[in-house]
C-alpha cells in the first residue's frame, strides 16, 4: 500500500456509541481508507488513508448521516507507525487545535461556528435541510440546539394532538399520526442514510419500523408518544455526553489568555498563545502562570492544585520548573518560557487524553463485536414474536405485532455499547486532572491487573539529588565543619557541592569568602580562609596525605556501607570532620510502597547504582532490589518477571529506562512535564509521587468495576422488560423508557468516576 496518511476531524453531535459505529461503518466504505477510529467522548474521528482517498467524500458521508464534521487545522500527517497512533502527533499540527477551540472562552460555541462555516463551504445547505437533525455539539443551553428544538416541536405537536382528540374525537387518530411524523421524518431520514452507508440495523431504523407498525395496528397515540420519548432520550444522551466531554476540555480553560512579556526592559500584555520559547514573562502574585517555563528570578509558593491536585502550595525558586495554569502565590516571578502554547503541559494532557479515548479497550472491542450480532438477533426475535403466535397458535395479530414492536425498541444496544467508553473517558479525564496520564483504554484496563511494580531508583524512589545526611566533627562544632566545607564549595555546581551549600543555607551557617580556591582534579578542593588552610577531599586523597587515623577510617567504612558518599575536611592538614551525603528516598516513597502492598501488589527496585547504596536505600524502604544494572539488564529482569507470571509495570524517569519501559506490560514514566518519556511509556505520573502509581492502579480497578456495573444495568433492564413485554405487562412506552433510561443511567454512573477523590 502507498504511504499511509492520517487526518483528524472534529465530529459534532455524536452522543452514543451507535452514532460512532454508523460513522465508522460508512467511512470505511470510502475507497482508500485503511482504518477509522471514532471517539464519542472526545467528539473526534481519525482516518488513516492512502493519499488516493477523497477527503471531501469522507466529509460528505459523515454529513449525510446527520453529523457536522470539520478537519483539525493542518491535521493530515504521514502515519509512520501502524501499531500505535500516539507518538507522531506530538510534532504535527493537532496541537494548534487546542489553541483554536479551547484556550478561548468560546469553548464549544467555537465549534458550532466552524461547522456552520464548513457547511457553507461545501454548499451543503440542502443536506442540512435534508437530515433536519443537525448533530451540532451541545453549545449553550440544550433548547437552542437543533436536537432540543426538534424535541420541543415534537412535544408541542403531541400536546396539540391530545387537545384536538378531545375536541374532535373523529379526527384524533389523524392528529396523532401528524404529531408522530413531526418527530419521525428526521429519524427516518437518518435511518435510510445509515442503511445506505452500511448500517441497516440502526436504532433509527428500529424506531421507524416500530412507529410505522404501531400506526398500522391502530396505536397512533402510542406511536407519537414513543417518538417524542425517543427524542427526549437522545437529548438526554447528548447532554450527558457533553458533560463528559467538557470535563477534560475544562482543563484548557485553566491557562490564562494573556501574559506579561518583558521586552527591552518594558513589560507589555500579549496573548498567551503568541509566546515564543525563550521569551521572558513576568508573573505577579496571585496571577495564573501563562506558560510552561523555568523561574529565572524570584521565589514563591505556587499553588499547583488546578493541574496536579496537590493540596499544599509548593515553594519554588530559581531554576525550578513551573506549569501553565498554576497560580503564583506571594512574590513576583520572572519565568523563561520553555514550551509554546500548543505544547504546554495542559495542551499535551488534553491531546493525549483525546487520542487515548480513540484507542479502544479490549472490553470495548468485545462489546462492539457482540452488538454487531446482538441487534440483528433482536430484530429476528421481534419478528418471530410478532408472527409465530398468530400463525401457529391463533393469537390476535394486533396484540402480538404490538409485542414484537416493543421488543424491537427494547433491543437497542445504545446503553450496552456506551457502557465501556463512557467509563473509560471519565476515568482518563479524572486521572489527567490529577497528573496521572494513561494512553488509552487498553492501558487503563491492564493497570488494574498489575501484580508487580519494578521501580527505577534515582529520581523515582529517591529525589535524584544528594543530601547531607551526617556531619561528624573531630574537635570543631558541626556548624564549623559545615561552614568551612561550604566555603570551599561555593561557586561549584557539582551535585555533592550543591548538597553541602543547600544544607549550610538551611542551617543558617555563615559562609565567608575564600581565597586561593583551587580544584584538585579527582581529589577535591583546597583554599585559605582567615589564616587556615582548608581541604575538602575524597577519603583516598585524605589517606594519601596521611590525615586519617584508624578510628576515622572505621567511621568512613561504616558510612560507605550505608550507601553514603563521604568527604573529609582537613584544617591545616589535620582531619577536622566528615560530611556524608546520599540521594535520599522521596518523602512519600515509603507510604506509596505501603499502599501498593496493601493492594496486594509486589514492588522491586532496579538500579544502576552500586550494591551498597542499593541495599541501603532498599533497606530503608523495605523493598526487594537488584543493583549495578545496565539498561539491558533492567529489560532482562522485566522479561524474567513476566515469565514468572507477573503482570509487570515498570516505573522510571525516562531516558535510560526506555528498553525496560517498552518491555513491561505497562511502562510508567515518572517526572515533570517535558522530559516525561511519553513516547515509550504507556502512562505517566506528572508529579513524580510514588503513591500515584498505587492511585493509578486503584483508578483502573475502580473503572473496571464501573464498567461491570454498567453492563449489568444495560443488560439487566433489557432482560426485565423483555420478559414483562412478552407477558403483556408492559408496552411500547416502557420499552423506550427502558432503553433511554439505561443509557442515561450508564452515563451518569460513568461520570461518577470524575468525582473520584484520591
Amino acid at each position: 500500500m502507498a504511504e499511509t496518511n492520517e487526518t483528524r476531524y472534529r465530529v459534532g453531535g455524536m452522543d452514543c456509541a451507535a452514532c460512532a459505529t454508523k460513522i465508522d461503518t460508512a467511512v470505511r466504505r470510502v475507497a482508500g481508507v485503511a482504518d477509522v477510529s471514532v471517539s464519542v467522548m472526545a467528539g473526534t474521528m481519525t482516518v488513516r488513508h492512502d493519499g488516493s482517498s477523497d477527503l471531501k467524500a469522507i466529509e460528505k458521508k459523515v454529513t449525510r448521516l446527520g453529523y457536522s464534521v470539520s478537519p483539525f487545522a493542518g491535521s493530515t500527517t504521514p502515519a509512520h507507525d501502524h501499531g500505535s497512533h500516539d507518538h507522531h502527533d506530538h510534532d504535527h499540527g493537532h496541537g494548534h487545535d487546542h489553541g483554536d477551540h479551547a484556550g478561548h472562552d468560546h469553548g464549544h460555541a467555537g465549534h458550532n461556528h466552524d461547522h456552520a462555516d464548513h457547511d457553507h463551504d461545501h454548499g451543503q445547505k440542502e443536506i442540512e435541510g435534508l437530515h433536519g437533525h443537525d448533530h451540532a455539539p451541545m453549545a449553550g443551553p440544550w433548547w437552542q440546539s437543533k436536537k432540543g428544538r426538534l424535541t420541543i416541536l415534537s412535544g408541542a405537536a403531541l400536546v396539540a394532538a391530545y387537545a384536538i382528540g378531545h375536541l374532535v374525537p373523529a379526527i384524533a387518530s389523524y392528529a396523532f399520526i401528524v404529531a408522530m411524523l413531526v418527530g419521525l421524518v428526521p429519524i427516518a431520514r437518518r435511518a435510510v442514510m445509515a442503511a445506505f452507508s452500511g448500517t441497516p440495523f440502526s436504532i433509527e431504523m428500529l424506531m421507524t419500523i416500530a412507529a410505522v407498525g404501531a400506526v398500522i395496528i391502530n396505536a397512533g397515540e402510542e406511536a407519537a408518544t414513543v417518538v417524542f420519548l425517543f427524542l427526549v432520550g437522545e437529548l438526554l444522551e447528548g447532554v450527558a455526553a457533553g458533560k463528559a466531554r467538557e470535563s477534560i476540555q475544562s482543563l484548557t480553560a485553566l491557562v490564562p489568555r494573556n501574559a506579561l512579556l518583558e521586552d527591552n526592559g518594558q513589560t507589555r500584555e500579549v496573548p498567551a498563545e503568541t509566546l515564543a520559547v525563550g521569551a521572558i514573562i513576568m508573573v505577579r502574585p496571585g496571577d495564573r502562570i501563562s506558560a510552561d517555563g523555568i523561574i529565572i528570578s524570584g521565589e514563591s509558593a505556587i499553588d499547583e492544585a488546578p493541574v496536579t491536585g496537590e493540596s499544599t502550595p509548593v515553594r519554588k525558586g530559581v531554576d525550578a520548573v513551573v506549569f501553565a495554569g498554576t497560580v503564583n502565590g506571594d512574590a513576583v516571578l520572572r519565568v523563561r518560557v520553555t514550551a509554546a502554547a500548543a505544547d504546554n503541559t495542559i495542551a499535551r494532557i488534553v491531546k493525549l487524553v483525546e487520542e487515548a479515548q480513540e484507542s479502544k479497550a479490549p472490553t470495548e472491542r468485545f462489546i462492539d463485536r457482540f452488538s454487531r450480532y446482538y441487534t440483528p438477533g433482536v430484530v429476528v426475535v421481534a419478528a418471530l414474536v410478532a408472527v409465530v403466535p398468530p400463525l401457529l397458535f391463533g393469537g390476535a395479530w394486533s396484540e402480538w405485532v404490538y409485542k414484537g414492536l416493543a421488543i424491537l425498541l427494547i433491543g437497542c444496544p445504545c446503553a450496552l455499547v456506551i457502557s465501556t467508553p463512557a467509563a473509560i473517558a471519565a476515568s482518563l479525564s479524572s486521572g489527567a486532572r490529577r497528573g496521572l496520564l494513561m494512553k488509552g483504554g487498553a492501558v487503563l484496563e491492564t493497570l488494574g491487573k498489575v501484580t508487580m511494580v519494578a521501580f527505577d531508583k534515582t529520581g523515582t524512589l529517591t529525589e535524584g539529588k544528594p543530601q547531607v545526611t551526617d556531619i561528624i566533627s573531630f574537635g570543631l562544632s558541626e556548624a564549623q565543619v559545615l561552614s568551612r566545607a561550604a566555603v570551599l564549595e561555593q561557586g561549584s555546581s557539582h551535585p555533592l557541592a550543591l548538597a553541602i551549600l543547600n544544607r549550610a543555607k538551611a542551617d543558617g551557617v555563615p559562609v565567608p569568602p575564600a581565597f586561593e580556591l583551587e580544584a584538585l582534579p579527582g581529589k577535591g578542593v583546597s583554599g585559605k580562609v582567615g589564616g587556615e588552610t582548608l581541604d575538602l577531599l575524597s577519603p583516598p586523597a585524605a589517606r594519601e596525605r596521611g590525615a586519617l587515623g584508624a578510628e576515622q577510617d572505621a567511621r568512613i567504612t561504616e558510612l560507605n556501607d550505608e550507601g553514603k558518599s563521604v568527604s573529609v575536611l582537613l584544617v591545616n592538614n589535620v582531619a577536622a570532620g566528615l560530611i556524608a551525603m546520599r540521594d535520599e528516598p522521596r518523602e512519600d516513597a515509603k507510604a506509596g510502597l505501603t499502599t501498593l502492598k496493601a493492594r496486594g501488589v509486589k514492588a522491586m527496585m532496579l538500579t544502576g547504582d552500586n550494591k551498597r547504596t542499593a541495599a541501603a536505600v532498599a533497606g530503608m524502604l523495605g523493598i526487594d532490589w537488584r543493583g549495578e544494572m545496565m539498561p539491558e539488564d533492567k529489560q532482562r529482569v522485566v522479561g524474567e518477571l513476566k515469565r514468572e507470571g507477573f503482570v509487570v509495570a515498570k516505573v522510571g524517569d525516562g531516558i535510560n529506562d526506555a528498553p525496560a519501559l517498552a518491555a513491561a506490560d505497562i511502562g510508567i514514566a515518572m517526572g515533570g512535564g517535558t522530559d516525561v518519556a511519553l513516547e515509550t511509556a504507556d502512562a505517566a505520573v506528572l508529579h513524580g509521587r510514588v503513591g500515584d502509581v498505587a492511585r493509578m492502579i486503584e483508578l483502573s480497578q475502580r473503572t473496571m468495576r464501573n464498567i461491570m456495573q454498567n453492563i449489568t444495568i444495560a443488560l439487566g433492564l433489557k432482560a426485565v422488560f423483555l420478559v414483562t413485554t412478552i407477558a403483556g405487562i408492559t408496552g411500547l412506552w416502557p420499552a423506550i423508557l427502558a432503553d433511554t433510561g439505561a443509557t442515561v443511567l450508564v452515563t451518569i454512573n460513568a461520570l461518577r468516576l470524575l468525582r473520584v477523590r484520591m
